[in-house]
């Protein structure tokens, strides 16, 4: 729950990476001001401003705007940096405020990197001042707080920073003013040119030149991630992964604000029977293939004008954030977003075309007369022939994009870090023990029908924020007649499905295999003696799947069978959870016993519910529930069929899991666009012995660990 702050009051702080998110009633300048234990600034470079704005550990906004997004990582700041103020300025010449008092009062709010939100604070009170210290963070005995300050200056940014004890305070806020002015002057496009020689002295539609500055890190609003068809929601190839992102060189940016705070202009339209562009107005172009199918121009328009020069080739990393793992996963977030608008407007494109289609053949032969001869024919096939025209259009802009997509994925799968890659990557042949802690996983890789050829990795932010279920029931899946992902199947995963329902000893063999890929991961991923693997199997039968992780080591020894075995491990687990809740709660973490393996634990249940009565049933849901936050994460290996005895207790347990399938399936569902993305699982190549390998190396980094 965010802690609403008055003047004054301060508030602890639990993380070292957070957002400070703004809101002004008109466009404001932010800047960031780094002190020492009493405040004071030693030089114009203790200052981020968006003349300059980026400092170790800082990331401000580059113009004046609304709303702006601070990125801060207290944990790189230099070790003389005790305070971080955070500074509000009206700008000037561009006819906006003069003075805070004129307009609703600012509000600051600190949240995590996924949005949470920490602390907040609304500058009330404010009048004549043109520029005040908003909050600061500052450093308390090795831990960081948040102040509400809310001072302000009526003489503006210039004296705010003289009091701050800035030498040469009026020539930086000089400075900033000329900065924010540029930026002012790159977000409004110049009017379009008249174009000579065209048909009717229409222009030809212009774009604005994009701001090659980097965005700040927290600037970019993700879609919704896609959800689960019973309701889930999926972290596509995210976390949700968080709701909102970093920004990558994809997706909307920060719209900057035109004079006094209005909206931007509207984009001229397109002059009649011009080519109509599908391209994302906020997109960076990217070369497709020299081979691409050039856009269709519609019948009976004029020459295209000159192509402009060719757009820069793509490049591995090329989106925002604090590390390359970061800018990486921000890009392949930047991917997933841009195929789901391209084929969304191919799809609404070919629903228009249809339905055109439908009334002009209905507006034809809505007269008797005209539904036999030659005129009904022409006016069917003339009818026939608009549609072929869009979807021909629709196709090749989607084409176009999907060329861009091909060619960007092509360069950043393989520079992904282990945590990212596929199971084929060269990246695993040469990884050994980690040294810190991944940010996400890669959980398979999504596709939609138009595009099989392109996959977009699925990843997930860790830790955990749900367990996962593999759905290994056969009544689960849908699969009527011929389908290409059962091919792929077949020929990738070595699996023997057929054209009818799949068997149903493949579907275990394959959740299992997916289980123990998804754990030889996650413990690779991780440095050594940071997380473990923990399985319950009452029937005994998972030992066949199992083997990579005991004969490597990594499993120290086979699951007890039965009910013993079922309630040993969970009241082993669930003493870790209510402990290390009460540790974090009391801040006492040396208080713990020393039995208690502090290290995260991955839980796989096989073949729930046998072995499980109700006690343990209760204890599973509790771990499911309160385990992700202490490190305890469940993965269930079942047939959700087999618990109907159990009758609708279990359901608030399945909707809290995340289900994912040993095969490919289009089951998770796009709230955003409605789109069903067909998920593929983590599984190696056929006949590769990369997993073991890897399981090996974590069992040697742990025994050189422990030695």
């Amino acid at each position: 729950m965010t802690a609403e702050l008055v003047r004054g009051q301060n508030h602890a702080l639990d993380r070292t990476r957070v957002e400070i998110r703004i809101t002004a009633g008109g466009p404001v300048v932010a800047a960031v001001t780094l002190g020492d234990a009493q405040g004071r600034l030693p030089g114009t470079e203790a200052v981020a401003h968006p003349g300059a704005p980026r400092r170790t550990g800082i990331e401000v906004p580059r113009q004046a705007a609304a709303e702006h997004r601070l990125a801060v990582d207290l944990g790189a700041l230099p070790d003389a940096v005790h305070r971080v103020s955070v500074l509000l300025a009206l700008p000037t010449g561009t006819g906006a405020l003069t003075t805070f008092g004129a307009a609703a009062p600012p509000s600051v709010r600190v949240t995590d990197l996924d949005g949470t939100g920490l602390a907040g604070y609304t500058l009330t009170g404010l009048g004549a001042e043109s520029a005040v210290v908003a909050v600061e963070l500052y450093r308390r005995a090795g831990a960081w707080k948040v102040r509400a300050v809310g001072q302000g200056y009526a003489d503006g940014l210039a004296a705010l920073l003289r009091d701050q004890g800035l030498p040469h305070a009026a020539e930086l806020a000089a400075e900033i003013e000329e900065a924010v002015g540029r930026g002012h002057a790159r977000a409004v496009p110049a009017p379009a040119p008249a174009a000579a020689g065209r048909p009717g002295g229409h222009a030809a539609p212009q774009h604005p030149a994009p701001d090659t500055a980097t965005p700040p890190a927290a600037d970019r609003a993700a879609a919704a991630p896609p959800a689960a068809s019973d309701g889930h929601s999926a972290h596509a190839p995210a976390e949700h992964a968080p709701s909102v992102h970093a920004p990558s060189a994809h997706g909307p940016g920060p719209t900057a604000p035109t004079a006094e705070g209005a909206t931007p202009p509207t984009p001229p339209a397109p002059p009649a029977g011009a080519p109509v562009d599908y391209r994302h107005p906020k997109r960076r172009a990217t070369p497709a293939p020299a081979t691409r199918t050039p856009p269709v121009d519609a019948p009976g328009a004029p020459a295209s004008p000159a192509s402009p020069p060719a757009p820069s080739l793509p490049v591995a990393g090329d989106a925002a954030g604090w590390s390359m793992e970061e800018r990486l996963y921000n890009q392949v977030w930047g991917m997933f977003e841009d195929l789901t608008r391209s084929v969304a407007a191919y799809r609404s494109a070919s629903d228009f075309a249809e339905s055109r289609l439908e009334q002009e053949l209905d507006t034809a032969l809505s007269d008797p007369r005209n539904r036999l001869g030659t005129a009904a024919d022409a006016a069917r096939t003339a009818a026939r022939d608009k549609h072929a025209a869009l979807v021909t259009r629709a196709r090749a802009a989607l084409d176009r994009d999907l060329a861009q997509l091909a060619a960007e994925s092509e360069v950043v799968e393989p520079a992904l870090p282990p945590a990212f890659a596929r199971w084929d990557s060269p990246v695993w042949q040469a990884h050994r023990s980690a040294q810190e802690r991944p940010m996400a996983l890669r959980l398979g890789e999504l596709h939609l029908p138009e595009v099989r050829d392109l996959r977009i990795p699925m990843l997930v932010r860790l830790p955990l924020e749900r367990g996962l279920w593999i759905d290994c029931g056969p009544d689960a899946y849908a699969w009527r007649g011929p389908d290409p992902d059962r091919a792929y199947a077949r020929r990738e995963l070595g699996s023997a499905l057929t054209d009818g329902p799949p068997d149903e000893a493949e579907l275990r063999r394959l959740s299992l295999e997916t289980a123990v890929a998804l754990a030889a991961r996650m413990l690779a991923v991780h440095p050594a003696g940071e997380f473990a693997v923990q399985v319950i199997d009452p029937g005994g039968t998972a030992l066949p799947g199992l083997a990579p992780l005991l004969e490597t080591g990594v499993l120290p020894a086979a699951p007890v069978p039965g009910a013993q075995g079922v309630a040993t491990v969970l009241e082993g687990l669930t003493r870790r959870v209510d402990l290390v809740q009460m540790a974090v709660r009391s801040r006492a973490a040396d208080a713990l016993p020393p039995d208690v393996d502090t290290a995260d634990q991955l839980l796989i249940v096989h073949d729930f519910p046998h072995g499980f009565d109700d006690r343990a049933v209760t204890r599973l849901r509790y771990l499911a529930d309160e385990g992700p936050a202490v490190g305890v994460h469940l993965l269930m290996v079942a047939d959700r069929a087999q618990a109907r005895e159990y009758g609708p207790v279990l359901d608030p347990l399945w909707r809290s899991l995340l289900r994912i399938t040993p095969v490919p399936d289009a089951h998770l569902a796009d709230p955003w666009v409605g789109h069903a993305w067909t998920y593929e699982p983590p599984l190696a190549p056929r006949g590769s012995q990369v997993v073991r390998q890897v399981l090996g190396r974590v069992a040697e980094a742990r025994r050189e660990r422990r030695s």
